[in-house]
């Protein structure tokens, strides 16, 4: 079985993060009844015997669950979304050697997190991302998310995305990328969103482009199907596809609705890969898949991987 990590950076991203957490240990308690470490959960989780090297735990590969840590790391110029997960019921499930805070912020500016942040954390980055590799058996990917119209998420998230391909070149790269609405108030928020795609086009294998506008239509259009009590509707108001209630979250707070929507698509795109099925697929078929011609992904000149037109001919239709 095969192993993910998750890259969690910025406010959104982390938010997307606590959200997505919640959502698969509430999946594996559905479906796990009787608290054995299997494949499904090894996704995402390691097992951990925390009797052992001095407190800090050692990996147990089968058995009973023990003591379950993500496959995660945290990063935030802002110390208080990061805070407030490790002071939560999911305190647990995250240790100090998976998170990177500072308290100062990058301003809403691409380039203080890119530039500035990226470079005083540099190796601290790499080397949480080489520890949270070292614990994989059969690495397959790395998920990031983070936003396009803030400072950290879209500068120092960037940052991150060429560090993991320098660093692990020959794994793919998973980017859930959360963008700015029109209305968005932030008035640099546009800047940073394009400074952020170009890395994107250059660094990742697959974007998974969310919009702030959508989800918030998505999540009224739900709450209203689930008030009318149409004989149709089908969902219900605690459902996990919206509400952040039960589970290991007491209460709902702001954005959750939103960002559950986010950690469903991240939770149901990696099912198949999880669960045994007739329709077992790899991660890596997504991009094959969806993408028969990488070269033919992004038009920027500068990239290697690009397809350049020639000036005096148009492109071919199609």
């Amino acid at each position: 079985m095969t192993q993910s990590v998750v890259v969690q950076v910025g406010q959104c991203g982390n938010q997307v993060g606590c959200r997505f957490w919640d959502l698969a240990l509430r999946e594996h308690a559905h479906v796990n009844k009787k608290g054995i470490y299997d494949e499904a959960l090894s996704s995402f989780f390691r097992n951990v015997d925390t009797r052992k090297n001095n407190g800090e735990g050692s990996d147990i590969a089968g058995g009973k669950i023990r003591c379950l840590k993500a496959r995660a790391v945290l990063i935030d110029m802002e110390e208080g979304v990061v805070n407030e997960i490790l002071q939560g019921p999911l305190r647990d499930v995250f240790d100090s050697t998976q998170l990177i805070t500072d308290v100062s912020g990058s301003g809403n500016n691409w380039a203080v997190g890119h530039k500035v942040y990226g470079s005083a954390y540099r190796e601290q980055i790499v080397e949480r991302l080489r520890k949270a590799a070292e614990h994989c058996d059969c690495l397959q990917c790395f998920f990031l998310i983070h936003s396009m119209g803030g400072g950290t998420g879209s500068g120092l998230g960037s940052c991150v995305l060429n560090l993991l391909e320098d660093e692990f070149p020959e794994v793919c790269r998973f980017v859930t990328a959360v963008y700015p609405s029109a209305e968005d108030d932030v008035i640099t928020s546009p800047y940073n969103s394009v400074l952020a795609m170009r890395e994107l086009t250059e660094h990742a294998d697959c974007v998974l482009p969310v919009e702030n506008q959508s989800l918030v239509d998505i999540v009224n259009k739900i709450k209203h199907m689930a008030n009318t009590g149409k004989p149709g509707s089908v969902i219900k108001k605690d459902s996990t596809l919206i509400s952040g209630q039960g589970g290991v979250s007491k209460s709902e707070k702001p954005f959750d609705a939103m960002n559950n929507i986010v950690a469903n698509l991240l939770l149901n795109l990696t099912s198949s890969a999880r669960f045994e099925g007739s329709l077992n697929m790899d991660l890596n078929e997504i991009t094959m898949n969806l993408v028969p011609f990488p070269g033919c992904t992004t038009l920027c000149p500068a990239s290697p991987r690009s397809t350049r037109w020639p000036t005096s001919t148009s492109p071919p239709a199609g």
